[in-house]
């Protein structure tokens, strides 16, 4: 065999392998953080340090301040936009 073909098939293996290791660490850690969750352990409180953004509760932008006037304890209130709907 040519000895730039058995250096790219020898290149492309190593490539694989590397792949296949790498997916293997993955799911290990991932096992592992999962664990640690269904016993309350301190890694799953940790996290990642990610906090999510407040999400609006309105298209405008804007958030509820209160609770609305006719809305049920534990229920969204009317959207003041819903009214003039089409």
């Amino acid at each position: 065999m040519h000895p730039e073909i058995y250096r790219e098939l020898t290149s492309q293996r190593g490539r694989e392998l590397r792949e296949q290791a790498r997916r293997a660490t993955l799911a290990r850690t991932a096992g592992r953080l999962r664990r640690a969750a269904r016993r309350g352990g301190a890694q799953a409180e940790a996290g990642d340090g990610f906090v999510m953004p407040a999400v609006p509760d309105y298209v405008d932008g804007s958030f509820r301040t209160g609770p609305a006037g006719d809305a049920v304890a534990g229920e969204p209130g009317r959207v003041p936009a819903a009214r003039h709907a089409a």
